[in-house]
């Protein structure tokens, strides 16, 4: 196999960049001197005023939350680019089509605000009495709180400058490589905690992360060669899985172990480029499950400690544990 690094020209032009733009009203404005009458106040240099709300919280989490689902879509199909997101072009139409469904919602949820806002703002002064004046002295109009909530996004192709001028773009293009192994050991990290530490037992559930991350991986393959191996790893051990029912035994070990080399940047890029080198990838997965402690090369794992090990492993030597077509 061999070892072909992308270029930034050839990465961008498998790339679609995407800028999302999500406005929320915060609902606050800033606490002046004149809040407070003639209560003395430390001076500026001393100590700033905080803000005050204007209207519950509490009416406009349905917003952040319609925004957190945008992020996690993009996250699932793309990985942080330029301020925004760099997406694989065979992702435009999920993603787009994501999106869609979000901003419908959003702007469901903004017209519903809206009908109600003068009732939202009363609710809010009734429920602080005593500060009717604090609030009311700071209330906008609904047309400034109407331009004030917005949910949109852009997708382009970037186009590197000539020239000494797109040094700064090769840069970013040449880090997506690493920043993609980054993201990767993050949701494998979580996958771990949530999921396989401790289990003796998971079920199919337990395989979403590790999908979703497969197919964001599999999609970027093309901004880094030793992606394609770890792809291949993930599908020999989801191969593994039974069809129905609990996950144990060497198919849950054989996961345990993948998850390992996942939360580990530095493990999956060895592991990627040995495959590249043709080198005998047999112990990648062996290494995190099998192998003596002093066959393992301790810089290259994520910490973890006895508590993280899953109860009750099958007992059997590591020459006749059935690898399972991992190793």
């Amino acid at each position: 196999m061999t070892n072909t690094i992308p270029t930034d020209i050839t990465v961008l032009k498998q790339l679609i960049a995407l800028r999302l733009d999500v406005n929320i009203w915060s609902a606050r404005k800033k606490l002046t001197p004149a809040d407070f009458g003639t209560l003395d106040l430390p001076p500026e240099k001393l100590a700033s005023l905080g803000s005050k709300k204007v209207c519950n919280p509490e009416d406009l989490r349905v917003f952040s939350t319609l925004k957190a689902r945008a992020i996690s879509l993009l996250d699932r199909h793309g990985m942080r680019f330029l301020g925004g997101w760099a997406l694989p072009e065979n992702a435009v139409k999920p993603v787009s089509e994501g999106l869609n469904v979000i901003a419908t919602d959003f702007t469901a949820a903004k017209d519903s605000f809206l009908a109600r806002y003068d009732q939202a703002i009363q609710e809010w002064v009734g429920n602080n009495p005593g500060w009717e004046s604090l609030i009311a002295h700071s209330l906008v109009g609904i047309d400034t709180v109407r331009a004030r909530l917005g949910f949109a996004w852009q997708m382009f192709k970037v186009v590197p400058p000539k020239g000494q001028a797109g040094q700064t773009l090769t840069e970013a293009v040449n880090a997506l490589g690493g920043s993609l192994f980054g993201e990767a050991a993050k949701v494998a990290d979580e996958a771990w905690h949530k999921s396989f530490a401790g289990k003796a037992e998971v079920t199919a559930k337990a395989l979403s992360p590790i999908k979703n991350l497969r197919h964001k991986l599999a999609g970027l393959s093309f901004v880094e060669p030793r992606v394609t191996p770890l792809v291949d790893v993930i599908d020999a051990a989801l191969a593994a899985v039974p069809h129905k029912g609990p996950i144990t035994g060497t198919a849950l070990v054989g996961l345990q172990g993948l998850v390992c080399l996942l939360r580990d940047p530095a493990a999956m890029v060895e592991h990627g480029q040995r495959i590249i080198e043709g080198r005998n990838p047999n112990g990648a997965l062996l290494g995190l499950v099998a192998l003596p402690a002093a066959d393992m090369d301790a810089d290259h794992f994520p910490d973890f400690n006895d508590d993280d090990l899953p109860p009750d492993l099958p007992m059997e030597p590591a020459s006749t544990l059935d690898s399972l077509g991992l190793w």
